[in-house]
């Protein structure tokens, strides 16, 4: 049984990926006490989650920061999710979790973490590495050998050259063209990327 947490509109895409690859989700939790259903689903509130080691987890929020502090808080069975559409090397490693968009191609040899979002058509060319918590926006292009930090988002439409080191828990504004390597905790935008500002460390907790 798959359960989801977070009834966000994140959470109607995962809905669909799974129904997609043909399971059934059982529950969906929120801590909005406002949110009470979600594309047709019923939403139970967090305090009454389920542990029971059937039940298999998916965090269904879009913010990276929210999806660690939920994977450290609640001891749970994690799955990953990828859409059929997605195409994805059998030399690449996809960690739990983490769910992948339709559209998506991840090439050879890609090592992707726990708990990341790989979102509608994206790219991730081979050798490239992709720590936990990070979400590749839709229509991303990542060139091969490029290693993204814990917790880091590249916007949507970015580009980022081969060989590329992208900074933990650092921001890649949406459209931004990627040539130097960029440091943790920083917010990159335009063409080329340019730091415009770096963000409070506490930003990952």
């Amino acid at each position: 049984m798959i359960n989801l947490y977070g009834a966000s509109g994140h959470c109607k895409v995962i809905i669909d990926i799974i129904t997609n690859i043909g399971l059934t989700i059982n529950k969906i939790y929120d801590d909005n006490k406002d949110v009470n259903e979600i594309l047709n689903f019923k939403v139970t509130k967090s305090e009454n989650l389920s542990k029971s080691e059937n039940e298999f987890f998916i965090i269904s929020i879009g913010n990276n920061k929210i999806r660690k502090n939920i994977s450290k808080k609640f001891d749970l069975k994690y799955i990953k999710a990828v859409h059929k559409s997605a195409i994805v090397s059998s030399s690449s490693t996809i960690n739990h979790g983490t769910v992948v968009m339709p559209g998506s191609i991840i090439n050879s040899n890609v090592k992707i973490g726990e708990h990341c979002i790989i979102n509608t058509a994206s790219v991730i060319e081979h050798d490239c590495q992709i720590s936990d918590y990070v979400h590749i926006c839709p229509n991303v292009s990542l060139a091969g050998g490029v290693n993204v930090g814990e917790g880091s988002q590249v916007g949507i439409g970015a580009t980022v050259i081969q060989g590329i080191k992208i900074g933990k828990w650092s921001i890649i504004g949406a459209g931004s063209v990627i040539i130097r390597d960029v440091p943790d905790y920083s917010i990159v935008v335009g063409n080329p990327g340019k730091v415009i500002k770096f963000m409070n460390k506490d930003n990952e907790n």
